[in-house]
């Protein structure tokens, strides 16, 4: 079963620090996932399977800085895939039967067979 470790760290110099710590965490046995969490980022979201909270939070008081466990847990897979699944946009679908995805330089041509219907906004 998965788990989702937080670990609050003390950093100095934040970009030395950060990816220190970042390295000493995915390199920690059984780490799948690091991330940097809280409005300083001072907080290090680790997820994997059979983390030993203690001596990660052993080797980052080493070489980092302070190090304090916040929260240790198991880790939700359905809220992630949830999150990811709202923040896609559907993809407009052209009259000719088409995927046509918009570009950046206004709308993208349609190269597998030139639209006919004057409704179209690819044409």
């Amino acid at each position: 079963m998965k788990q989702k470790v937080v670990i609050k760290v003390a950093m100095c110099s934040p970009k030395k620090s950060r990816v220190k710590a970042m390295k000493i965490a995915a390199t920690s046995y059984g780490v799948e996932a690091v991330a940097l969490k809280g409005d300083d980022k001072d907080q290090i979201e680790v997820i994997g399977e059979g983390i030993d909270t203690i001596e990660l939070a052993k080797s980052l008081r080493k070489y980092v800085g302070r190090a304090d466990v916040v929260s240790v847990g198991p880790f939700n897979e359905e809220k992630i895939e949830e999150k990811t699944n709202e923040n896609k946009d559907p993809v407009p679908i052209c009259s000719c039967g088409y995927t046509c995805p918009p570009s950046s330089y206004g709308p993208a041509p349609c190269y597998y067979e030139p639209c006919r219907d004057p409704s179209c906004s690819i044409m």
